[in-house]
């Protein structure tokens, strides 16, 4: 699938507030400052679709992106796991995120991100057991692949897997990324390709 064209559309801070639900949508969350804005950039070949920063936390609400003129949605959700926010914010994102997730009807699929330098961190996990626990469908992207050697991502990854098998019998689809140099973002672009045609508007 080719992005033709990309544009910001609007910030929503409740899933009541998001556009309508009238074309298909992807979702990109993960640990702040994973590297959700950079991966969207890329995958968009727009440099500063969604905005990046150094800060985590910076993404407080829900960030809608119009793609190729409407033929589908995507949406850049707050990082969860940035312990320094107070625990009324947080609280406040958590609701927001949940609702969004649970209740979007044109949601086909949340890009899980997860840095893939780092051995498993208790927040991926718990974020991922409560999408199996919902039946949200959802894809485990490792990002920053080109941040290091092939083997430390292989080794991350696999212990991520371990830890998962002891909740569930099969495991989500997993795709290794890097915003840098491209590496798996055909293969995010033609799985979106691939799962529109599953989309079916509301009369």
């Amino acid at each position: 699938m080719e992005v033709r064209h990309a544009e910001y559309m609007i910030s929503s801070p409740s899933v009541e507030k998001c556009p309508p639900a009238d074309a298909p949508e992807y979702a990109f969350i993960g640990r702040s400052n994973v590297g959700k804005s950079s991966l969207i950039n890329r995958l968009s070949n727009r440099k500063n679709l969604a905005k990046t920063s150094s800060t985590p936390g910076k993404t407080l609400m829900i960030n809608h992106f119009s793609i190729n003129r409407g033929a589908m949605y995507w949406t850049d959700l707050p990082g969860y796991g940035y312990d320094r926010r107070s625990k009324k914010i947080i609280g406040k994102l958590e609701g927001m995120i949940y609702s969004y997730l649970k209740r979007r009807k044109n949601l086909l699929t949340t890009f899980v991100l997860i840095d893939s330098r780092r051995t498993p961190q208790d927040s991926d996990l718990k974020f991922v057991r409560w999408c199996g626990a919902q039946q949200i469908p959802i894809i485990i992207a490792f990002t920053k692949a080109d941040k290091q050697g092939e083997k430390h991502t292989r080794e991350n990854m696999e212990l991520f897997r371990e830890k998962l098998y002891e909740d569930w019998d099969e495991l989500p689809p997993q795709i290794i990324t890097s915003a840098k140099n491209g590496e798996g973002c055909q293969e995010v672009l033609q799985f979106m390709h691939d799962t529109n045609t599953c989309f079916v508007s509301d009369p």
